[in-house]
């Protein structure tokens, strides 16, 4: 039972490595053919972005296009991936 607070620890620790990566912000537009989308959205901590702003974002991969639309509140994940900033999860609220 000594690994009992390890686990919670490490538990907590993903959380908040998660909650740190994850943004708001509201669908602007969707271009599933290329692959795009625009938010509007909060800071990003986890990409040193303080400031709410428009941006597009390539998606990691095509099918998270598919569930929202223009104007949809989201929570959404971005990084960089090959040196380029790339949205890897968004879910509706």
């Amino acid at each position: 039972m000594k690994k009992t607070p390890a686990v919670v620890g490490a538990l907590v620790a993903a959380f908040v490595a998660t909650a740190a990566s994850a943004a708001d912000g509201t669908v602007k537009k969707v271009d599933e053919s290329a692959g795009k989308i625009t938010l509007d959205h909060g800071p990003i901590k986890n990409l040193g972005m303080d400031e709410p702003m428009s941006m597009v974002f390539k998606a990691a991969d095509p099918a998270l296009l598919k569930g929202v639309k223009v104007g949809d509140k989201v929570t959404f994940e971005a990084d960089r991936v090959n040196g380029q900033i790339t949205l890897t999860k968004i879910q509706k609220k």
